[in-house]
């Protein structure tokens, strides 16, 4: 369902020109009516109002239950500090944040994470923007099981494609929920995106975003 807080965020992603709607194919070879780049976030302003959508996500989730936030690199570094600001500043949880390196440094602090040093026990929520074949995920996953025994009970991301993955009948998400128990909570998911595109968008782009959810997706 199209709520409101969930249109401002339609909204706000449309304004800072990381949601665009059109004709488009994404890495997997697939045609899609609209298209997400959180690497347009740009200003302080916007980093600052997506920290709080984050944010609030974190915290009428898990609340303070966690021990530290994983931003993989790279887009997913500034999600994460302006999720760990803005959980301080709206919610008065302050919980540390660290990323990965893509290259391992092997002077100064060396290592491949920068920032807060994981330890066994941690439990690790990571900051993505989106999820479309797990991928990223499953990199992610490898390097934090490297640090030690940490579990990542929850993933927040902007979107959910709902797009299928590797499995017939599965999404991308349901896959990385089974293979490694996180629940991933979107902020906005497929139907969202298509609902505003129909109320404001035009007919044959949202009749070619029909035959894509059909063929693509697996809706909620």
């Amino acid at each position: 369902m199209l709520t409101e807080k969930k249109k401002e965020f339609l909204q706000f992603m449309l304004s800072a020109q990381v949601l665009r709607f059109g004709e488009f194919v994404t890495k997997s070879g697939r045609n899609t009516q609209y298209f997400v780049n959180t690497g347009m976030y740009r200003t302080g302003a916007q980093l600052s109002r997506l920290g709080e959508y984050y944010a609030g996500m974190v915290a009428d989730t898990v609340g303070g239950e966690f021990d530290a936030m994983f931003g993989p690199a790279y887009k997913g570094i500034p999600l994460a500090a302006a999720c760990a600001c803005a959980l301080w500043t709206g919610h008065h949880i302050d919980k540390p944040y660290f990323y990965n390196r893509k290259e391992v440094k092997d002077h100064g602090e060396g290592g491949s994470t920068v920032g807060y040093k994981p330890k066994d026990g941690d439990r690790v929520i990571i900051i993505e923007d989106v999820i479309t074949a797990g991928t990223a995920v499953r990199e992610s996953m490898s390097l934090l099981r490297a640090c030690g025994e940490i579990s990542v009970p929850h993933i927040f991301i902007s979107v959910d494609r709902c797009e299928v993955g590797q499995t017939p009948g599965r999404t991308a998400i349901m896959e990385v929920e089974e293979e490694f128990g996180a629940k991933v909570h979107p902020i906005v998911n497929v139907v969202d995106v298509y609902d505003y595109l129909r109320e404001n968008g035009d007919p044959a782009l949202c009749k070619a975003m029909e035959g894509y959810m059909d063929r693509y997706c697996i809706l909620p």
